[in-house]
This record gives C-alpha cells, sequence and structure tokens, in this order.
C-alpha cells in the first residue's frame, strides 16, 4: 500500500480550491523536483486583514468559508494528494492567461511573482478515502508529516477527460 510524508505547505483556500476542482494549477517563482506530495493546509494569510483582497470577487465568499482548516493542537487536516503533471516557465505577460484556472487576483499573482516569469504548476489532485489529522515538520514551502498517510483509496478530483482538456488547453 502507498504510503506519503512529504507535504506542500499552501493555503488552506488554495487546498480546498484544488481539492474541490476550482482551481488545477499553482502559480510559483521556483520549479520543484518534487512529483507527488500531500496538500498541507496553512493559516498565516487568513491573519491578515486584507486577505481576501488576493482571491478574485467570485471566490471570497468561498474562501471566507474555506480560510481556516479544521485543527486539533497542532495537527491540521488533510484531505488531499497531488501529483505533479507538468510544469511550465511562462513569462509574465502570459500568466493573466490562466486566470479561469486558479482563484487569485491577476494583481496578487503579479505582486506575489515580483519577477518577469512564473512557474505553472499542473497538479493532478486526489482526494483522500478519509480524512486524517496530520502534524508536519518545520518548513517553509516543503515540511514532511510526522506519521505517513495512506494513498490506498484516493479519488480523482476531475475525470481523467477534464483533466486532459485542462492540460490541452494550458
Amino acid at each position: 500500500m502507498a504510503k506519503i510524508k512529504k507535504c506542500l505547505n499552501e493555503w488552506n483556500a488554495t487546498v480546498e480550491a484544488l481539492g474541490q476542482a476550482k482551481q488545477s494549477i499553482l502559480i510559483r517563482k521556483y520549479r520543484t523536483s518534487l512529483q507527488e506530495f500531500i496538500l498541507y493546509p496553512t493559516i498565516s494569510y487568513a491573519l491578515k486583514d486584507d486577505y481576501l483582497g488576493s482571491f478574485k470577487k467570485g471566490y471570497q465568499s468561498f474562501v471566507e468559508e474555506n480560510a481556516l482548516p479544521v485543527t486539533d493542537n497542532n495537527r491540521m487536516e488533510i484531505k488531499y494528494y497531488a501529483k505533479l503533471e507538468a510544469i511550465i516557465e511562462k513569462p509574465l505577460t502570459r500568466i493573466g492567461g490562466l486566470s479561469k484556472y486558479h482563484i487569485w487576483t491577476n494583481d496578487h499573482v503579479k505582486s506575489y511573482l515580483q519577477t518577469n516569469k512564473g512557474f505553472v504548476w499542473i497538479l493532478r489532485v486526489y482526494k483522500l478515502k478519509e480524512p486524517v489529522m496530520a502534524e508536519r515538520t518545520r518548513g517553509l514551502r516543503y515540511a514532511n508529516l510526522l506519521e505517513e498517510v495512506s494513498l490506498e483509496g484516493i479519488k480523482p478530483v476531475l475525470s481523467d477527460s477534464e483533466f486532459d482538456a485542462i492540460v490541452q488547453e494550458i
């Protein structure tokens, strides 16, 4: 049975957007060599007064509802696993064309990148059979869970045809 400990730290609203098929990419300043990881929800962004301004208006109520994950002391509820299908380097001038694949505003993406290019991570996201409560080691971008999470019974959040269509469009 496949198990995993490696996780990517990401805003809980973004984790939920990926897990609920409202988003299928991450835009990053960097590449990664990781091919698979648990999506580990973080909350630091939600502690800022103006965090909703980072998200498109049509998603702001979704973000408010999903700003904070379920927690139990230092443990967070883990619900999703992701496989990196591709990384595409794009000039900043072409990143705006990917707006329908994420919930952030274009201004937020530009402010985050602060460069003339970005790396688009195309993710195939899977829902775990059952959510688990997990704690992680320290880490800014990545960390390890203290206990392995089983990947038995995972199900993709998008069908093969839906996912393939997104990959073709991007």
